[in-house]
């Protein structure tokens, strides 16, 4: 199939499936004779791998290494399980530094008496 066949089936950007040629995770397609891109189903199937990676929240070189443990069947599943509890702890503490953030705005503007004065504690406490 075509980059856009491929695209629609793995719910990839025709954009992406080019990055990810270009870096590597997947591997570049042959060309037709018209010069088309030819993807498989194999293809396909690793876009989604990807994909799904992707949205877990993991970076591209663990994707990479995810991709060498899904690749080999003798792996051991404890280094993929490895991998997503050390993802689950970044995504933990991003997650409470985003709601530290959070809790910081709405403190601000609940001291913030948003009417058409200027003064304005948000302002101050940016300015600090």
């Amino acid at each position: 199939m075509n980059i856009g066949g491929a695209s629609d089936a793995s719910g990839v950007s025709q954009r992406m499936i080019r990055h990810y040629e270009k870096i590597g995770l997947i591997p570049a397609a042959p060309r037709r004779e018209s010069g088309y891109r030819d993807y498989s189903a194999a293809d396909v199937h690793r876009l989604r791998f990807i994909a799904n990676a992707r949205d877990l929240g993991f970076p591209i070189e663990e994707i990479r290494t995810l991709l060498d443990l899904w690749a080999d069947r003798h792996r051991a599943s404890s280094e993929v399980k490895a991998m997503a509890e050390a993802r689950a702890d970044d995504l933990g503490r991003k997650a409470a530094a985003l709601q530290a953030m959070r809790t910081t705005l709405l403190a601000l503007a609940a001291h913030c008496s948003g009417d058409a004065r200027p003064d304005c504690p948000i302002l101050d406490e940016l300015e600090r």
